[in-house]
């Protein structure tokens, strides 16, 4: 066993280290055990009053396979613990807001870098591995315009536009962050390790797979559920009329987050996904930084002048996670109003506990209340 120190959040890579023991399932059993060692030591008797909890599952729970486990989330924090691994379960301050507040959130992440994961904007670039020369000019375009904002910039480390963000992003001198499909160990494709190493001190690498999870074709969707979910807007710059960025795309609108798409030509195959895209209303058309800006209400940020001037943010580190989760839900709003109901939708948070915070947060001149049970920002 770990050293008292590490014991939270033994029990907690621990736990998502069980096979069969997804994403929700760990957060059905957190709810009712209240902590990951809790549930590990619970009895089978009181694990079965568990809804969704059956033999299987008790099995797993207090078996061999937890025994595993344990052995396993040993190494791997020793390993992290080497590597500069940061290890992230949800329920820390630590994990990125925005992700949070989708409904298949992973229940950890591991970590390799410098990046604020809950940087004040974040954006997705994607698009397809077969990229053109009008994909790789329109991948630069695109972040020489986002350099008045300095957003984090999320991709997939995948050939062709991922790449080409990931590259354009470090040769302008923007953080950006490199979704995995596999262990952080494992960098795929192989030939990308230098740009690999290179976020690692200018933005990171970012993981729900532990050490020694190979790329597994089933893994890559998993992957862009998190790109979508860690940004505000994502851009597909090139795509085909099937793949991956669309993918991304329909998942970021799944989430309610802006999509936009680079018009390609007519008859170009790599433009076929943007331009239906676009023809089904299913992302604005990116032509200009404008676009962008407006479409995210990132526009807000520039003076008169043009140049970028800094807002105030809110320090996850001042709030509990869940005060946290509804400031991040009344952010994304960009100045508009939300009512109670869809802050505790939005925030994944009992009503009854949003009505409570929402007060708290009042008191403390971070939130303002209107007519209506309507909330916004100070």
């Amino acid at each position: 066993m770990l050293p008292s120190t590490n014991d939270t959040l033994f029990h907690e890579l621990a736990l998502t280290l069980l096979p069969g023991i997804g994403p929700q399932l760990t957060r059905q059993l957190m709810s009712y055990g209240g902590s990951a060692k809790n549930v590990l030591m619970m009895p089978p008797g009181k694990l079965r009053r568990i809804p969704g909890v059956g033999d299987a599952t008790v099995k797993i729970l207090t078996g061999k396979d937890r025994e595993a486990a344990f052995r396993k989330a040993e190494a791997d924090l020793k390993k992290a613990e080497k590597d500069g691994v940061e290890i992230i379960f949800y329920t820390s301050k630590r994990f990125p807001s925005r992700l949070k507040l989708i409904p298949d959130a992973p229940a950890i992440l591991y970590y390799q870098g410098t990046a604020d994961l809950n940087a004040l904007k974040t954006v997705a670039l994607v698009g397809t591995r077969q990229a053109t020369d009008y994909g790789r000019e329109q991948t630069e375009r695109i972040i020489k315009g986002l350099l008045p904002h300095r957003p984090l910039v999320v991709s997939g480390l995948a050939y062709g536009i991922d790449i080409m963000a990931h590259r354009a992003a470090l040769q302008e001198g923007l953080d950006t962050v490199g979704v995995m499909a596999t262990g952080l160990d494992i960098i795929y494709p192989a030939v990308h390790r230098k740009t690999a190493e290179k976020m690692r001190e200018q933005g990171g690498l970012l993981t729900e797979f532990p050490f020694g999870t190979p790329p597994d074709r089933y893994n890559f969707p998993a992957r862009n559920r998190i790109i979508a979910g860690l940004s505000d807007g994502t851009v597909v710059v090139e795509a085909a009329i099937k793949g991956g960025a669309l993918i991304t795309a329909e998942l970021a609108l799944s989430y309610d987050r802006d999509v936009l798409a680079v018009p390609g030509n007519l008859g170009s195959a790599a433009s076929a996904g943007c331009n239906a895209l676009i023809k089904n209303n299913k992302a604005a058309l990116y032509a200009e930084p404008l676009d962008l800006e407006q479409l995210l209400n990132w526009d807000a940020a520039l003076d008169q002048s043009g140049k970028f001037k800094r807002v105030t943010t809110h320090s996850a580190e001042d709030f509990t996670p869940d005060e946290f989760a509804l400031i991040t839900v009344l952010a994304a709003a960009g100045g508009r109003e939300e009512q109670m109901d869809e802050l505790a939708w939005k925030a994944q948070l009992p009503i009854y506990t949003v009505a409570s915070l929402l007060l708290a947060l009042e008191f403390r001149g971070v939130v303002r209340a209107l007519p209506g049970k309507k909330f916004a920002l100070v």
